[in-house]
C-alpha cells in the first residue's frame, strides 16, 4: 500500500484528501467519508483496508485538517460543516482522483457523519456506481427519491440516533419510490464498526458488515457491471 495526499480547491477554501493506493494498478476507487472525529488513524486504517482489497481509496478531509480531541469538539465541527460544503469537497475529490489516477468508477462509503454525506452523495452524484453508508442520517424524501445508485445501508438496532423508527421510514420510502436500497440492521450500537472505541465496537457485526460492503462493491464496481435495482 502507498499513501499520499491530493490537494483540493473548493469555494470554502483549500483542503486535501488522504489517498491509499494498492501496490498494483487499481481500476476502481472508493471514496471514504470520515466520522465526526476527522481524518484520524481509524479512517486512515480503513483506507488502507480498501487499498488491500485492490481499490484506490480517497478520503476527502471535510474538516480541512482539524481532528477532534473529544466528542464535544467533534460535535461542534460537525455542526459547523454545511452540507453544501461537504458535498462540494466530495465531488472535488472524485474529480481530482479521476484526473490524477485515471479512474472513473467509484463507490462511496461513510460512517456516522460520513454515512450522512455518503447517503446524500448517492442521491446527488449519479456517476457513483455503489454506496454503503453506515448509520448516517437519511436524506429527506424529496432527495432520497432521486436515488439511482445501488445502496447498502448498514444500521444498528440499538442506535439512539439512526433508530429503528428512522430505518422503517427509509424502508417505506424505498418501497414507495422503488429505490435500489438494501437495509441490513445489526443488534449493535451506533458506531459499532469503529474498533478504536471498545465501548461500542462489535467485532461480529463489524466483520459481517465489512464482508457485505466488499461484496456490494465487487458486484457494482466490476467492469461492465449494471445498476439493477433491488429494494
Amino acid at each position: 500500500m502507498n499513501v499520499e495526499s491530493l490537494n483540493l480547491s473548493t469555494t470554502q477554501g483549500a483542503t486535501t484528501a488522504y489517498v491509499a493506493r494498492p501496490h498494483t494498478d487499481a481500476d476502481a476507487g472508493v471514496v471514504l467519508i470520515q466520522e465526526y472525529w476527522g481524518i484520524n488513524d481509524h479512517i486512515r486504517d480503513l483506507a488502507g483496508r480498501f487499498a488491500d482489497e485492490g481499490y484506490l481509496c480517497v478520503a476527502p478531509d471535510l474538516f480541512r485538517g482539524r481532528i477532534a480531541a473529544d466528542a464535544k469538539e467533534a460535535s461542534a465541527l460537525m455542526q459547523a460543516l454545511a452540507i453544501d460544503d461537504g458535498m462540494e469537497t466530495i465531488a472535488k475529490a472524485i474529480d481530482a482522483a479521476e484526473e490524477t489516477y485515471g479512474i472513473n468508477r467509484f463507490a462511496i462509503n461513510g460512517y456516522c457523519m460520513g454515512g450522512t454525506f455518503a447517503w446524500r452523495a448517492a442521491c446527488e452524484l449519479p456517476e457513483l456506481k455503489a454506496a454503503a453508508p453506515f448509520y448516517g442520517d437519511i436524506p429527506e424524501e424529496n432527495v432520497l427519491a432521486k436515488l439511482k445508485v445501488p445502496t447498502l445501508f448498514i444500521a444498528a438496532k440499538r442506535d439512539a440516533w439512526i433508530n429503528p423508527e428512522k430505518v422503517n421510514i427509509l424502508k417505506e420510502a424505498a418501497k414507495k419510490h422503488n429505490l435500489p436500497v438494501e437495509v441490513v440492521s445489526y443488534d449493535a450500537d451506533h458506531a459499532f464498526f469503529n474498533d478504536t472505541r471498545p465501548q461500542v465496537y462489535d467485532a461480529e457485526a463489524a466483520k459481517d458488515s465489512w464482508r457485505r460492503v466488499l461484496e456490494h462493491f465487487r458486484k457494482h464496481l466490476t467492469k461492465g457491471a449494471g445498476q439493477g435495482a433491488s429494494v
